[in-house]
């Protein structure tokens, strides 16, 4: 939209003393045609922006003129950018207009704001059931600010079994797993994953944050979900799928299912992962019509046994 963009560049003009075409049209990513006419529009719509020709010339705002956009403070600043992050629910439109302007914000707002933009992931599907999502936990605000600012914290935590402990952390984002809120943290033994809801204090202090360069949050969350995906479904059973049948396993086993290559008889091998033999007996027993289970041995007795009760029970 235009509009966004005249208001990325008149921040830019504020933010530097000179901008010329080019640099507008190269941090906004538009012509330098259309950066061009969206400078000429500025200056036809009355705010007081000037060209100087010649070699080094440029645009400029007369006097070092402002605006009330100026005026954002830097938790407004940080507010507004995390709308362009990843856990955003905006439309693609506002998710681009407000990353353009995040390159006109005036220093120090920029590197908050960028930070605010790239600190929250979110990943829709629950672990198991879904459930009504609850309230926000007490301790995701300051935790979120932590991360932004790059902070460490002294952290108070209770694990699942209820034993609590303290320890000092350095916050590198937040994730929305389905209902739940997880802060992705390194610490002195390694990267770790704490549930919010499960932290009982949450103390910044002033020492700055050990943030590997190559950190992204969205890619290491996919590594720790993946990980934890694997962790809660560890027994794998072998079997045969017909091809009409593998679009239906994927749709009913998403992540659990691994694709082999194809037999002789044309069946498919497939992989299945699950959290014991009889809970994955429970899930194939009805797959029957595509898939022939070949392994391990407790998965088909307890196939067979449902079997027989379903025979005794229906016939």
């Amino acid at each position: 939209m235009r509009t966004d963009r005249l208001v990325a560049v008149l921040l830019m003009l504020q933010r530097r003393e000179q901008v010329t075409a080019a640099e507008v049209a190269r941090e906004l990513e538009i012509s330098e045609r259309t950066a061009r006419r969206d400078l000429d529009a500025l200056a036809m719509a009355g705010v007081p922006v000037y060209a100087t020709q010649g070699r080094g010339g440029g645009w400029r705002l007369v006097g070092g003129a402002r605006t009330d956009l100026s005026g954002l403070t830097a938790s407004e600043a940080r507010a507004l950018f995390l709308l362009a992050g990843p856990a955003s629910a905006g439309t693609p439109a506002v998710k681009a207009a407000l990353r353009k302007l995040v390159h006109a914000l005036p220093e120090p707002f920029r590197a908050q704001a960028e930070a605010a933009a790239a600190s929250r992931v979110t990943d829709p599907r629950p672990w198991g059931a879904s459930r009504v999502a609850p309230s926000p936990p007490r301790f995701l605000d300051p935790l979120q600010d932590a991360v932004i600012r790059g902070v460490q914290v002294q952290l108070g935590y209770a694990d699942r079994h209820g034993a609590a402990t303290r320890r000092t952390v350095h916050p590198l984002g937040i994730v929305a797993k389905g209902p739940s809120w997880y802060l992705v943290a390194h610490t002195q033994a390694g990267r770790r994953t704490f549930r919010i809801d499960r932290v009982s204090s949450a103390d910044p202090t002033d020492d700055p944050v050990d943030r590997p360069e190559d950190f992204d949050l969205a890619t290491s969350w996919r590594e720790i979900a993946d990980e934890i995906d694997r962790t809660r479904t560890p027994l794998q059973a072998q079997a045969l799928c017909t091809l009409p049948g593998i679009n239906i396993l994927r749709i009913g086993l998403g992540d659990r299912l691994d694709v082999g290559g194809a037999t002789t008889d044309g069946r498919i091998q497939v992989v299945i992962r699950g959290r014991d033999a009889y809970t994955l007996a429970g899930e194939l027993a009805g797959l029957v019509a595509w898939l022939d289970v070949t392994g391990p041995a407790p998965v088909r007795a307890h196939l067979a046994s449902i079997g027989q009760a379903l025979i005794e029970r229906y016939r």
